[in-house]
């Protein structure tokens, strides 16, 4: 028994010692290592969902060949390789010019930040009601029937006052009547697109970004293109009547659905009317705190 924990104790301190080689590992380290490997996770799934996922694997052929120059010694192609690193930075930065500025439009309309600094109590003025949505399906079915397009952009979290500015104010209740007549053939706001916050329609004849995503069926025109863009580069949730085949489709982070019959529109739908609910997230602290600290005064 005393042999068994001696040799326990000895393994022990062998264990120990070997630890002591390694560098300590303070709460900061820590801190480090979580940011880092956030931020390595979210690049890669940008990369994934973008053109730069095709781009990335060949750029992996192409740091496997530098490292089998390295290990075979190959000092004239290694030379070469280094002199042309700095134009290959700069070439990569030029190749993913539209993927990063899609990038920085997303890290920008993030409410990152306006979750931890907003001092409101996490309930929308206007919320988008059963009626809105009925309204909408109503009107989008009605259009699809005699084949006229619509683009109806609803907003969700994130702001769309800078596509708005590109229209006509309009600011009326949303009805199937309004959007019927808005999209009507030859009337001065067809073209282009409707936004809705809330129950009301915001503006009308509006310009959204359009899509570059290479992906987008050759079958789908500009109005397509531009409900994807917009849908990419903001949370919003887009609803498309073709012109052509009185198609239906809901477009929503950068992904189109086809929608057959109305109850599967209100499925949609209705999952903006839950986003809007109060919610308790992990940074309405402060404004639970605020608003008990109001009562008690």
């Amino acid at each position: 028994m005393a042999g068994t924990v001696r040799e326990l104790t000895d393994v022990l301190q062998g264990l120990q010692s070997w630890l002591s080689f390694l560098p300590r590992i303070t709460v900061r380290n820590l801190i480090e290592i979580v940011i880092i490997a956030f931020l390595v996770y979210e690049i890669l799934f940008w990369i994934k969902n973008t053109r730069a996922w095709s781009l990335l694997k060949g750029l992996c052929v192409i740091l496997g060949f530098a490292l089998v120059v390295v290990i075979l010694r190959l000092d004239t192609i290694l030379w070469i390789l280094e002199k042309t690193a700095t134009i290959a930075v700069m070439a990569l930065v030029i190749i993913f010019q539209p993927e990063l500025r899609k990038a920085l439009e997303q890290l920008g309309s993030t409410r990152f930040i306006s979750d931890i600094l907003s001092f409101d109590d996490g309930v929308k003025q206007q919320n988008f009601t059963e009626r809105t949505a009925n309204e909408i399906i109503k009107a989008t079915f009605e259009m699809a029937k005699v084949r006229t397009g619509a683009l109806i952009v609803i907003e969700r979290g994130e702001s769309l006052r800078e596509i708005e500015r590109t229209g006509i104010e309009i600011d009326g209740i949303v009805t199937s009547q309004l959007l019927i007549n808005i999209f009507e053939h030859n009337t001065p706001l067809h073209d282009g697109a409707v936004v809705i916050r809330g129950n009301r329609v915001t503006a009308a004849t509006c310009y959204l970004p359009l899509s570059d995503n290479t992906a987008i069926s050759k079958d789908l025109g500009t109005r397509h293109r531009a409900a994807v863009g917009i849908s990419e580069v903001t949370d919003s949730l887009t609803v498309v009547v073709s012109e052509e085949t009185g198609r239906v489709c809901v477009m929503e982070g950068g992904n189109l659905r086809r929608i057959g019959d109305a109850e599967s529109l209100r499925s949609v739908l209705a999952q903006i009317g839950r986003r809007e609910a109060p919610s308790a997230g992990r940074f309405r602290l402060w404004k639970g705190i605020r608003k008990n600290e109001d009562k008690a005064g």
